[in-house]
């Protein structure tokens, strides 16, 4: 029993030995790598606080340059976002770029505006701000540039699986509208309003756009006369307001309204005959208001029927 509890202690103390030993050797390995791990929590934690940092006053540099802007005064406002492009952080610089390019179109400076934007679409490793500026660069040359200039640019954004394909499809439909290619731009407009994932606004929008083509006798075969008319309708329906028909709906909007507005005369003159009958002095009231709803009905069935 005594030997047994010998034997015990040696193996004991064999076993402390060995552990001291272990820990003599390997302490030094154990202590830098921890000493390490704090290290690199705390340079990570420091670079975090410092760019966190960086980018709050970037932030604050790009608004600043927003209300300058807004305020009229564009010259510091592209002083702040030239700054902000030198020495920003994050992808601050990137809007700060954006944003310049719009001010130099709100000047009247075009040329340099799409000069800007094709840099930046060229610059780009991001795909969908590529596609951004190039929308943006072909909606500036949709006036002031070729069909040609616009399709290098939308032609490829306009495709299936781009998020920003309806812009790029509406920009490259006033293009083809401008250069007179009426045929084309109706294509252009239609696949807007076939889009399932197409905007109510923007539908609505493209409805006057195809209204303006019909009234120009512009036809094709690949024309959806059913979903013009629909967009169409809607308009009439909702009675949407002038300023959401650009450009291209102001012609349209005109002509038909001269055309249409003498057709309700034959459904008030009943009514203004048989008023008089019952009482005279409502009749004036009521052939005041009978048209002002029924040149809203008209346009929507002879659109239609083209």
């Amino acid at each position: 029993m005594a030997q047994d509890n010998i034997f015990r202690e040696v193996d004991e103390e064999l076993r402390s030995d060995r552990m001291r030993n272990l820990w003599r050797r390997f302490a030094p390995y154990v202590i830098g790598a921890a000493v390490g791990v704090v290290a690199i929590v705390a340079v990570n934690e420091g670079w975090t606080w410092y760019h966190a940092n960086n980018a709050a006053q970037s932030s604050d540099e790009l608004y600043a340059a927003f209300d300058l802007a807004d305020g009229g005064d564009l010259a510091a406002a592209q002083a702040q976002l030239d700054k902000l492009i030198a020495d920003g952080t994050g992808d601050y610089p990137t809007l700060a770029e954006f944003r310049k390019a719009g001010l130099l179109a709100k000047e009247g400076n075009v040329d340099e505006a799409v000069a800007a934007y094709d840099a930046l679409a060229n610059d780009q490793s991001n795909a969908h701000l590529r596609e951004l500026a190039l929308v943006l660069a072909g909606n500036l040359l949709v006036d002031s540039g070729s069909l040609a200039d616009v399709e290098s640019r939308v032609g490829s954004v306009a495709a299936e699986g781009s998020p920003l394909r309806n812009a790029a499809r509406e920009t490259l439909g006033l293009a083809q509208y401008k250069a007179g290619d009426l045929p084309a731009a109706q294509a252009s407009f239609q696949s807007v309003i076939d889009d399932p994932m197409t905007q109510s606004s923007t539908r609505t929008r493209m409805g006057y756009y195809l209204a303006q083509l019909l009234s120009e006798g512009a036809t094709t075969q690949d024309l959806n006369a059913d979903a013009a008319a629909s967009a169409i309708d809607e308009i009439v329906q909702d009675a949407a307001p002038a300023d959401t028909g650009p450009v291209l709906a102001a012609p349209g909007a005109s002509e038909p309204a001269t055309e249409a507005a003498p057709a309700p005369a034959t459904d008030t003159a009943p009514a203004a005959e048989a008023a008089p009958a019952a009482d005279a002095a409502p009749a004036a009231p009521a052939a005041e208001t009978t048209p002002a709803t029924a040149p809203a009905a008209t346009p929507s069935s002879e659109p239609a029927a083209q």
